[in-house]
């Protein structure tokens, strides 16, 4: 779900070591992360601070990862997790439960990401909320005027999901996530049913939605909207928050004098939160927990969010995160509206079939 994870995908960092070393000499400790999604100086910063060296190894798709890790053996101590991907490893055994014991910054985090993770995570065991964040709407506040009036519902789903709303705004450009996990439970929500339903007929109604405004949607995808929102090619988006923010800063270096907003829309929307986990068949469990506590130092974790433009789950870092990130309600969005978001949970393969044929068919326009 998050832009900087796509860029460059397969890279390997090393710091301290290399693939071609035993991971067995110890003290190190081996990460599998989406690419370039921790603070560049974390790595050599946690060396110094604990004596134990970092491999970092990346991957570009959650399939991927979970596959992975699935045939075991990989190597990896700590990974990187998407929410919704944590029950099918908790229910294989691919885990191991966390010691709190070993855990004395834990109380540095959010009650009410937590409280997100638990849904796939009972009891919050298994994984450590690392980064979070959104998908809205991002837009371009003056085409917007120009094209819907000073009343535009920009807070309402209502500005994409609405036919004569996005007939108008197909004028400036509309642009889409390429991703059928993020848009069609947000298009169930707004239809009043489950985001993670099971029921076929639901999901004929979430296509039929998205089918009457297909033909205003100018492109499906997940990273050029950046630029064509920063340089004005694209008036309005439905995209990640961290998305939004990459135009957004790109805005400001360039002093165009463009204003950009990202809004998490009234009705609610996703909500994603990526987790540090231990795997049960770590090779350096005891550095692979040093290695999670060290990441849950407010000073520490204040560096990755400010490099990756996304909120953390570390309620003791919002200070220490820069001013126009935590101030900015969609990314660091208010409690009511927090308990308006709902995070995506694994669909059985009947159903995530149903869910892809359909995102096929949206696609095409057929």
């Amino acid at each position: 779900m998050i832009f900087k994870r796509l860029l460059h995908a397969g890279l390997v960092v090393l710091c301290g070591s290399s693939v071609g070393t035993s991971w067995a000499d110890a003290p190190s400790v081996n990460l599998y992360n989406w690419y370039d999604f921790i603070a560049p100086e974390t790595p050599k910063d946690f060396q110094k601070d604990s004596g134990i060296s970092m491999v970092l190894d990346t991957f570009d798709s959650s399939e991927v990862m979970q596959s992975k890790l699935m045939v075991g053996r990989t190597g990896y101590d700590v990974v990187v997790v998407t929410a919704d991907v944590l029950p099918n490893l908790i229910k294989a055994g691919v885990l191991q439960e966390l010691d709190a014991s070993q855990l004395s910054n834990r109380s540095n985090l959010d009650p009410d990401i937590l409280a997100k993770v638990a849904i796939n995570d009972p009891g919050n065991r298994y994984a450590v909320p690392y980064m979070w964040g959104t998908t809205g709407i991002g837009y371009d506040v003056e085409q917007i005027k120009k094209v819907l009036g000073a009343d535009a519902p920009v807070d309402s789903w209502d500005m994409i999901f609405k036919e004569e709303n996005i007939a108008r705004l197909s004028q400036c450009g509309v642009a889409m996530l390429d991703s059928p996990g993020e848009i069609i439970p947000i298009a169930l929500h707004y239809l009043g049913l489950p985001a993670d339903s099971q029921n076929p007929e639901d999901y004929r109604k979430a296509e039929a939605l998205l089918l009457k405004i297909r033909p205003y949607i100018t492109y499906f995808d997940s990273s050029k909207f950046i630029t064509d929102l920063a340089n004005g090619n694209i008036c309005a988006v439905v995209a990640w928050s961290g998305g939004v923010h990459d135009a957004q800063v790109a805005v400001a270096k360039a002093g165009n004098g463009r204003q950009l907003v990202y809004r998490i829309p009234k009705e609610g929307s996703s909500v994603w939160v990526e987790n540090l986990v231990l795997l049960k068949d770590a090779p350096h469990s005891p550095q692979g927990l040093s290695f999670i506590n060290y990441m849950l130092r407010p000073e520490v974790i204040a560096k990755s969010s400010n490099y990756l433009g996304y909120p953390n789950a570390n309620k003791t870092a919002t200070p220490l995160v820069d001013q126009v990130l935590r101030d900015n309600p969609g990314a660091y969005p208010s409690a009511a509206t927090l308990a308006t978001l709902f995070p995506g949970k694994p669909l059985p393969l009947k159903t995530e079939r149903i869910r892809t044929r359909v995102w096929t068919k949206v696609k095409s326009g057929t």
